[in-house]
């Protein structure tokens, strides 16, 4: 028996008093003064952009987004700098992930989409000082192409009021910038780091300068802010993925619904992504009534890609194989085809043998970069009487790069005996296995022979060599002003606007293609094997791969690329070009009228939009086809807004939008990627999906820094516009011997009516209110929680009449974090959650409906003041290591497996 001592049961009761006092905090205290210290724009009015300054920076940065949060007269959440003036992630789907309602969802581990309350990723818009921003992607934005480096604040609106685009259906994600004036003179402050990232054993590097100073002069005051940072992940990427389709071949009871894995394959990656931005703001204040500003900002995002992929294709001999209407089940060792889908040797889908059949093997070395220049010239001017006029212009160029530096392919010979015989096992969701045998033939059958662990012990001579120009640019033009005068108005103090806008985006896409044959290879020297042209490196992966490779040369792959510029130039694909201009004339009216209870605001939208599309028929230059069409839209919005007491709010919203199909997929024309082996086509009649919704949540103002939410919402949408995916089946972009009849097809449909419904809450407490009152020592003060969860529940027809959750919608996304910060000491743990999610349609023939597997990552963070000026810092990110994974039919059918590794990283701040 255990004796408890006297200190032990002290220590018993602080633990229960400390967690007593968590509770307590979350439903008894009424709001206390902020903790912020105010900024010079605070005290003169100025701006809504608050900079916290002090030694608490979780609790400081967390009380200066709730002031923003808790005055605006719509839903919103705000992530705010700390008080080194950074956010706590590295790019801006990280820093927004951590806020109520927000999912992301990542390529390569990192985050690079934003789903708002489980919406669809297209129905969230980006905006930067609240000017929308074209994304290198188009209507996708790509997050991580925005590094939190350049925000002071990330502001997410979920309730769409009159001011905002029409095209914000889901929520807006506004980043506010820093200006000069944000600081009360010579301001500086940056960051310095480096990492290890544990797959791979590779490095990480990051670096961040802000620097700011203020002037009065004779001709008013002037600010003048610049800032750059760098970030920088070497990773090595662990990977397989399988391709699934019914066989016709298959005839055995059960064949309707039975998909069987075509190829299985290991993509595996060596990269290099780097985030970089520079910017610089002129702010002029000729008087107090007047700001006229001129800001500039360039980011980018790339990704250099060195991937070596080998393909194992099962049903390449598929033909060969008989149908045979019955059959007793006899496992064998032996068979007369290549026992591709046949249920009568023994194979299954999960567990087979096949024999003799193709590797196809690709080495690939990219460049993907995607960059964003925005510029912005503005003003902001107060007259008497309250009148107010904003106005803006801006000019913003996106770049999407997809080139890629060089690729050879090379293919198993046609000889089946000089091919492999591979052993699969897809059973485990979390591995596909393979094994590779010599085969054997003899009396008309194949079997296996002795077993192979080095790939390069089969043939696989080189088939041709590419390289390819692959660049899409956007060009947006807008131009913006925004009139209000204050007025007494019905009842109470009022506030009416009225703007205008027009937005023109013109995104063409051009891309050209160097290719040359095996016979055109050898007669320049390069290698017709790939031995020659590899690495005697060791796999830097830890995935049970079941055999050994090597890795392509980076150097001589570009060698091997100068040469084939020697015999060969770059031909455009004239079949992948197209050129999309969209034109949109909007304006609108906003009512606001505050009474002791509240506020009322609403209004409408109205914009007139005109889509051309330009593209290329057949691939011929010859042939140009144009098509164009207009359509108009109205969006009403009411936003109620109760002050049930002083820190308690009730809001309610009615709002409405459309979310457009994307720039590509308004092109009249197909176009298509050999690398990947895919075609995407466009549809300009697509219809934009129509969505009205209604939110009603509760905020309760607790604390500081406290906060408690609870809400839900419910949207109906028409139209609902998915991703469809097949196999293309046709021959029309046959061209030479390139055979593009089976690559994947997708496109975009409208389909039927759907919904979307939920309910999200969200906690933030800190314990340092109640230690003296729960007789808590004062070192437990330091102890804070941030919690907050959604709970969504959609539904849309698909084109083919099927029901389907909407493309992204999680059921239950949520995220988890403590926090602990006293004495220059503050630490985070922070865990994030998603379940599976519908990611596009896929033909029945291709196994269906693809998902993504759900998602979760834990982070600590832990950062020490030494001075009021200098910190030193750490982070720990993907501490789960969790892979990212998709799937079809049900999760038994993996179709997509990756692992990135955790990553560690230090390094130290300033701030002055």
């Amino acid at each position: 028996m255990t004796k408890t001592t006297g200190s032990a049961h002290l220590r018993a009761s602080v633990a229960t008093r400390a967690i007593v006092a968590v509770g307590l905090a979350l439903i008894a205290t009424p709001l206390q003064a902020q903790d912020v210290a105010p900024t010079a724009a605070d005290e003169s009015g100025e701006g809504d952009v608050i900079v916290v300054n002090g030694a608490r920076p979780i609790a400081e940065s967390e009380s200066a987004a709730l002031v923003v949060q808790r005055n605006s007269d719509s839903l919103v959440a705000v992530a705010a700098s700390d008080s080194v003036g950074r956010l706590p992630d590295q790019n801006i789907a990280q820093a927004a992930g951590r806020l109520p309602g927000v999912a992301v969802q990542r390529d390569q581990g990192q985050a690079r989409y934003i789903s708002l309350r489980g919406a669809p990723i297209n129905w969230t818009t980006l905006s930067i000082d609240g000017i929308a921003i074209v994304s290198p992607e188009g209507r996708d934005t790509r997050y991580d192409s925005i590094p939190s480096a350049i925000a002071s604040q990330i502001i997410v609106r979920k309730a769409v009021t009159p001011d905002m685009t029409g095209e914000t259906v889901a929520g807006n994600v506004d980043v506010k910038t820093r200006s000069a004036f944000d600081y009360t003179g010579f301001h500086i402050a940056g960051k310095l780091g480096g990492g290890y990232v544990e797959l791979g054993k590779r490095q990480e590097y990051e670096g961040q300068l802000v620097v700011s100073n203020r002037w009065d002069t004779g001709i008013g005051e002037i600010g003048l802010l610049a800032s750059g940072s760098y970030y920088q992940r070497d990773m090595i990427t662990d990977n397989f993925e399988t391709d699934w389709e019914q066989v016709s071949q298959d005839v055995q009871p059960g064949a309707a619904d039975r998909i069987w894995a075509k190829e299985t394959e290991n993509k595996l990656y060596r990269l290099t992504r780097k985030n970089y931005s520079y910017s610089g703001r002129l702010d002029w204040k000729p008087s107090a009534d007047h700001r006229i500003f001129v800001e500039s900002i360039f980011t980018t995002f790339t990704d250099d890609e060195a991937r070596d992929n080998y393909i194992f294709d099962l049903d390449d001999k598929q033909s060969d194989n008989k149908t045979t209407a019955g059959c007793t089940i006899t496992p064998s060792t032996s068979a007369t085809t290549s026992g591709y889908a046949d249920l009568c040797i023994g194979n299954t889908p999960l567990k087979g043998t096949v024999y003799g059949i193709d590797i196809n093997q690709r080495a690939t070395l990219r460049a993907f970069e995607q960059s964003i220049f925005t510029n912005t010239l503005g003003g902001d001017h107060e007259f008497g009487e309250g009148w107010k006029l904003g106005w803006r212009l801006n000019y913003t160029r996106a770049k999407d790069d997809r080139s890629v530096v060089g690729e050879a392919r090379y293919e198993s010979p046609s000889t089946r005996t000089a091919r492999p015989t591979v052993a699969y096992d897809l059973s485990d969701p979390q591995l596909a296995k393979v094994q590779l045998f010599r085969t054997l033939s003899s009396g008309g059958r194949f079997s296996a022979g002795a077993p192979v662990t080095n790939i390069d012990d089969f043939a696989r001579p080189l088939t041709s060599l590419t390289s390819s120009d692959f660049v899409d640019i956007t060009k947006a033009y807008t131009a913006k002003f925004d009139l209000s005068r204050d007025m007494a108005m019905l009842g109470g103090e009022g506030t009416i606007t009225i703007g205008g806008r027009f937005d023109q985006r013109t995104k063409e896409a051009n891309e050209a293609q160097l290719s040359i044959n095996a016979t055109q290879a050898a007669a320049l020297g390069i290698s017709s094997t790939f031995l020659p042209d590899s690495l005697d490196t060791p796999f830097k992966g830890k995935i049970p791969l079941g055999y050994t490779f090597r890795y392509f040369d980076m150097a001589k792959m570009r060698a091997n690329v100068e040469k084939a510029k020697t015999v060969a130039t770059y031909n455009t694909l004239y079949g992948n070009f197209y050129n999309v201009r969209e034109q949109v004339y909007s304006a609108y009216v906003m009512g606001r009228v505050a009474y002791d209870w509240g506020s009322i605001l609403g209004g409408a939208r109205i914009e007139h939009i005109k889509n051309r599309g330009q593209a290329f028929v057949n691939g011929s230059a010859a042939t140009p086809i144009q098509v164009e069409n207009d359509l108009t839209l109205v969006y009403p919005s009411l936003h109620f807004n109760f002050d049930v007491a002083t820190d308690k709010k009730l809001r309610l919203s009615f709002n409405s939008g459309a979310a457009r199909p994307d720039y590509d997929q308004l092109r009249p024309n197909f176009t298509f990627n050999d690398s990947n082996l895919t075609v995407s086509g466009g549809n300009p009649d697509a219809k934009p999906e129509r969505a009205f919704g209604v939110d009603g949540y509760f905020e309760w103002y607790v604390q500081p820094q406290g906060y408690v939410m609870v809400g839900a919402f419910y949207k109906k949408v028409k139209d609902v516009l998915f991703d469809d995916s097949r196999t293309f089946n046709s021959d029309v972009l046959n061209s030479g011997t390139v055979d593009r009849s089976q690559y994947l097809f997708s496109t975009i449909v409208n389909g039927g009516d759907g919904y979307i419904y939920g309910a999200e809450a969200a906690v933030q407490q800190q314990l340092e209110p109640y230690t003296q009152s729960l007789g808590l020592p004062d070192w437990m003060g330091g102890f804070g929680i941030s919690a907050n969860v959604t709970f969504n529940k959609s539904s849309a027809t698909a084109p083919n009449g099927s029901k389907f959750s909407l493309p992204g919608t999680s059921d239950v996304v949520y995220n988890i974090g403590g926090y602990y910060e006293k004495y220059g000491l503050s630490m985070r743990l922070n865990y994030q959650k998603r379940t599976a999610w519908l990611d596009s349609l896929g033909a029945a023939a291709d196994g269906g409906a693809q998902y993504w597997a759900a998602d979760d990552e834990m982070d600590f963070s832990i950062r020490y003041a030494i001075t009021p000026n200098f910190e030193i810092y750490a982070d720990a990110s993907n501490l789960l290591n969790q892979p990212g994974r998709r799937y079809v039919q049900s999760s038994k059918y993996t179709i997509e497996w990756e692992r990135f590794g955790r990553r560690y990283t230090g390094g130290v701040r300033f701030n002055f």
